[in-house]
C-alpha cells in the first residue's frame, strides 16, 4: 500500500510550520543575538560580531572549565550509570524472592523532584552536622568525614554521585526491559550445550542488548549536556569559582545578571555541542545497520 496516497506530504505542514515558530525561530534568534552586545545595562544593542564567542572561549575566563565540567559530568555520569544499570538489570531478572519490591526499590529514585532530592542530600552531606559525617564520626571513622560540598576536591564527585544514584534505576528499567525482550530459546540452547552463566551474558545477553544500550546512552547525554537543577540545588556551581558549574548554570546566572549576550552565546555552543554529539552517535550507532 502507498501511504503517500493516504497521507500526503503537505499534511505534516501544520506541524511543521507550528515547530519552526516556536523552537526552530526562538533558537535562531538567539544565535543571532549572541552575535550583539545585549545586555540590561543598555537600551541599545550593537552588532559585535564573534567578541562574545572569543570571551567565552578565552583562557582567561572560566567558561573553558564550564564546558570541561560539562563534558566530565556528562562522560561520567553515562558510563556509570550504564554499567550498574546493567549490573542491576541482570540480577533483577532472575528468580528472587520480591523481585518486584526490589525493582521498584531502586526505580523510586528517579521518580523523585530532582530540586527536592538536592535538597535533601544538602542536609545528608552537610560537613558539620550531615547524616553521612554523623554516621561517620559515630563509628569510629572520622577520616571518612569529609567537605562533601564545600570542598573543591570533593563537591563535583558528589554531585556526580548523588545524579548517578537518582538515575540508575531509570536505565536499569530500560534495559530490563530490553533483557525479557530476548528469546528464552538462546538460553535453553547454551544451557544444552554447557555454557556458563558469564557465557551466556557475553555472548546472548550483552550483543542482543546493544540497541537497549546505545538508547540509555543516548538518553544519559542528551540528560548530562543540558542537567541544571541537581547542580542548581546542590552546590549553584560551587564551591569558588566554577567548581561545579555547568553550561546551563552559567546560562541561567548570565541572565539573572542582564548579561544576556554571553547567555546566548553560552547556549549557542550548548546547541553546537548537541549537534555534534548527536551526529556522532547516530553515525556510530547506524554504521553497521543494513541498508534496505
Amino acid at each position: 500500500m502507498n501511504r503517500k496516497k493516504i497521507y500526503p506530504t503537505w499534511f505534516a505542514a501544520g506541524a511543521l510550520l507550528i515547530y519552526s515558530v516556536l523552537f526552530v525561530l526562538p533558537g535562531v534568534i538567539g544565535i543571532g543575538y549572541s552575535f550583539t552586545d545585549w545586555s540590561s545595562y543598555s537600551d541599545q544593542i550593537k552588532f559585535v560580531g564573534l567578541e562574545n564567542f572569543k570571551t567565552v572561549f578565552s583562557a582567561d575566563g572560566n567558561y573553558l572549565k564550564i564546558m570541561k565540567n560539562t563534558l566530565v559530568f556528562t562522560l561520567g555520569t553515562t558510563v556509570i550509570k550504564n554499567i550498574l544499570g546493567l549490573m542491576l538489570a541482570v540480577l533483577l531478572t532472575k528468580s528472587i524472592r520480591f523481585l518486584n519490591f526490589h525493582r521498584g526499590v531502586m526505580f523510586m529514585p528517579s521518580v523523585l523532584s530532582t530540586l527536592i532530592l538536592g535538597m535533601i542530600f544538602t542536609s545528608i552531606l552537610n560537613p558539620s552536622d550531615g547524616l553521612l559525617n554523623t554516621f561517620f564520626r559515630g563509628i569510629g571513622l572520622e577520616g571518612f568525614a569529609k567537605p562533601w560540598l564545600t570542598s573543591p576536591a570533593y563537591a563535583f564527585k558528589s554531585v556526580m554521585a548523588v545524579d548517578i544514584w537518582r538515575g540508575t534505576g531509570y536505565i536499569m528499567t530500560i534495559l530490563i526491559a530490553g533483557i525479557l525482550s530476548i528469546s528464552s530459546d538462546y538460553y535453553e540452547a547454551c544451557s544444552i550445550d554447557g555454557a556458563s552463566g558469564w557465557q551466556k551474558f557475553r555472548f546472548i545477553t550483552l550483543p542482543l542488548l546493544l540497541p537497549t544500550l546505545a538508547t540509555t546512552t543516548v538518553l544519559n547525554v542528551i540528560y548530562g549536556l543540558k542537567v541544571f537543577d541537581m547542580i542548581y540545588a546542590l552546590t549553584n556551581g560551587g564551591p569558588g569559582k566554577a567548581t561545579t558549574e555547568v553550561l546551563y548554570t552559567a546560562v541561567f546566572k548570565k541572565f539573572g545578571t542582564g548579561q544576556y549576550a554571553i547567555g546566548t552565546a553560552l547556549s549557542s555552543v550548548m546547541f553546537l555541542f548537541m549537534v555534534f554529539i548527536g551526529f556522532f552517535m547516530i553515525r556510530l550507532m547506524t554504521k553497521d545497520e543494513v541498508q534496505e
